[in-house]
């Protein structure tokens, strides 16, 4: 998947795949992941997608501040 936000590009197909997490089981409506990406400019996103009770009902991509990075992995 590939998204511009404030005119930077994000891609799945080009970017480092980080770390993935899931929750609940494959088919569930309130289960989803998210996929921590890291680009060759480093900066960070998360690809996430879900179940329709899920907080991520669609495909996405949403971008991460350097920040919050270390606190996901953790938690994740």
């Amino acid at each position: 998947m590939k998204k511009i936000i404030c005119k930077k590009e994000y891609d799945t197909e080009t970017a480092t795949l980080i770390k993935k997490y899931s929750f609940g089981a494959l088919g569930d409506p309130a289960g989803y992941e998210e996929d921590l990406y890291q680009t060759e400019g480093g900066l960070y996103f998360l690809h996430v997608g879900g179940g329709e009770a899920s907080p991520y009902p669609t495909e996405d991509i949403i971008r991460m501040a350097k920040t919050k990075v270390n606190e996901w992995i953790e938690n994740h």
